[in-house]
């Protein structure tokens, strides 16, 4: 597809691989929407980027859903990509005492996954009216290889990377593309927690994301996660090797 003269939203836009991939966008002409929780951040990002909009809203917060689409549909009415980035991470032993797992893998599902679909729900009837149209789910190659220590979100992403499949199929027939981030362990401050400061660069999964766009690649891996990908194919074990 295009991959200038869209209208895009970003959720989870104003740091890390969200706003890599906004100021990517930007400079190829496109008008970018971010979103984010904290205003005062989302300003800061937007200052920063050519043609963009900011809005202030939490993807895992009914009404704040319904504000933005209302907004979306009013103000953007040509929008036509929809990039679902806004993201929620708990590192953690799963056997440890106190842990409070089902709490953080709750939040995780919400933001990494229900939202998506509750968000996605909501915005498909204004991207079936594009000529040419598509979603992007920003999941992990952790979907396909869970990491021991971030187990829960793993499961959020590997409930992502089925759902995608699934829509992807379903929207088979209309304008709308669906395609899926896999990025690998990605230096920002979310992953901070979990050795981010050893990933890759955020612009090198933005540069990615504009050349899978441009060639229509909808499963997107970034970096070696290809190479972790086909170990996974052809040895499970040998894939999932805790750190």
């Amino acid at each position: 597809m295009n991959t200038s003269n869209n209208t895009i939203l970003i959720t989870g836009g104003s740091a890390g691989i969200g706003f890599a991939i906004a100021k990517q966008l930007t400079s190829l002409n496109n008008h970018v929407i971010i979103t984010g929780r904290d205003e005062q951040r989302l300003q800061k990002a937007a200052a920063q980027l050519a043609n963009t909009t900011a809005i202030v809203a939490d993807v895992s917060d009914p009404k704040d859903v319904d504000r933005l689409v209302k907004t979306l549909y009013k103000d953007f009415p040509k929008l036509n990509i929809v990039i679902n980035n806004a993201g929620k991470a708990f590192a953690y032993d799963l056997i440890t005492e106190g842990a409070n797992g089902f709490e953080k893998a709750g939040e995780e599902m919400l933001t990494n996954y229900l939202s998506i679909i509750r968000l996605n729900e909501k915005l498909l009837p204004l991207l079936r009216r594009q000529q040419q149209a598509a979603i992007v789910n920003v999941s992990s190659i952790v979907s396909i290889v869970p990491n021991h220590m971030i187990a829960t979100y793993s499961d959020s992403k590997a409930a992502l990377h089925s759902y995608s499949l699934s829509l992807r199929h379903a929207l088979r027939q209309t304008p709308v593309r669906v395609f899926e981030l896999q990025p690998p362990l990605v230096n920002t401050e979310f992953s901070a927690g979990i050795g981010g400061a050893k990933g890759i660069p955020a612009s090198q999964v933005a540069d990615d994301l504009v050349k899978a766009l441009s060639t229509d690649n909808f499963e997107i891996r970034v970096g070696n996660t290809e190479d972790v990908y086909h170990l996974y194919l052809s040895s499970p074990d040998a894939a999932f090797q805790p750190a």
